[in-house]
């Protein structure tokens, strides 16, 4: 398996990076779509990110990485080992699975073990991609290319958490939980609504325009190809660093505050910008928390509102015939008028 560049080493994408850490500290907050040039990165954070979080424990040989912890979510399997009393847990790392644009619904969700039904006539659930992504990552290059099909399916799943599956004289069901993150350039085409409004984080990722930032680029990554152990080596502290700040902020989540006059003031941003539904508020409070216990801060204030919010609320916008400036510039105007 290749080791993957340093999320401590990438130079720039402040608010791609930014966004991740927060989907790290909550998954709650609904994931992350990443839109912009090609070659800027945006492949390399997702990686860079699930390599440095720190080990899950799951029951040892589940196939869909239940969590020993949570006895109420677990899958068929685990259920049964426990009920005999035969459950151990193991430290594995946090997944990443990618979801190729041409993968079929079998691949996706799971289909019966044809190899088992032929040799031994049993039939038997082989997991599929949901399975193994659940509580880690699923990834999305190029999302705005997936078939409709297995866009419907990833939306059923996200609403429920729950992968059921019935063919073929089966009937499945198990948990899948997963940050979504999905990534794309915008001049290939748009975003299903739908799917849109399901990420949670909504980010913009350029090209580094000026001359330092691209030679830094080019410099670690050339240093990283020729001798990667000895990159990783330099970076390893700033890692260790960066994975005790995430772990601390999950342990702080549930005690930072946010009062009512900064949910108020979260729900007139959102009013300002007319978005559809209440999921903007929700997710603009959910992230805020997130960066406020990242940051080690016990309450949320307007300056957490106003830094997350382009990223939460850019992809939740109506169309506009009236105003034909971009979505990040409507948020920058709805901040300024709502927070000064």
């Amino acid at each position: 398996m290749a080791l993957a560049f340093p999320f401590s080493a990438i130079v720039g994408q402040d608010e791609m990076k930014l966004a991740l850490l927060i989907a790290a500290v909550d998954p709650t907050v609904g994931g992350v779509l990443a839109f912009g040039d090609r070659g800027a990165g945006k492949s390399t954070a997702v990686r860079a990110l699930a390599a440095l979080l720190p080990k899950m424990k799951i029951v040892a040989g589940c196939r869909y990485n239940c969590n020993p912890d949570t006895p109420s979510e677990f899958c068929h399997e685990c259920r049964a080992r426990a009920s005999q009393g035969a459950l151990k847990s193991v430290q594995v790392a946090v997944p990443v699975v990618d979801l190729p644009l041409g993968a079929t619904e079998d691949r996706v969700v799971g289909a019966l073990d044809l190899e088992r039904a032929l040799a031994r006539g049993e039939k038997a659930f082989e997991p599929g991609l949901l399975a193994r992504a659940h509580r880690g990552f699923l990834y999305i290059d190029e999302a705005n290319l997936l078939e409709d099909h297995l866009v419907d399916l990833l939306l059923d799943v996200a609403a429920s958490g729950q992968n059921v599956v019935e063919r073929e004289g089966l009937s499945i069901r198990h948990p899948a939980r997963f940050v979504l993150v999905g990534t794309g350039n915008p001049e290939e085409g748009e975003l299903r609504p739908q799917l849109l409004d399901r990420f949670g984080l909504s980010v913009e990722v350029t090209t580094p325009n000026d001359l330092p930032s691209r030679i830094e680029v080019v410099r670690r990554r050339d240093a990283f190809e020729r001798d990667t152990d000895a990159f990783l080596e330099v970076w390893a502290k700033h890692e260790v660093r960066l994975r005790k700040k995430i772990v601390a902020a999950r342990e702080r989540l549930p005690t930072v505050t946010i009062s009512d006059a900064t949910l108020e003031r979260a729900a007139k941003l959102c009013m300002a910008l007319g978005t559809d539904g209440l999921r903007g508020e929700l997710t603009l409070m959910r992230a805020a928390r997130a960066l406020a216990s990242f940051e080690n801060a016990k309450t949320v204030t307007d300056d957490h509102l106003r830094r997350i919010a382009p990223s939460a609320l850019r992809h939740r916008l109506r169309r506009n015939p009236l105003d034909d400036a971009g979505s990040s510039v409507r948020v920058d105007r709805a901040i300024a008028e709502v927070l000064g």
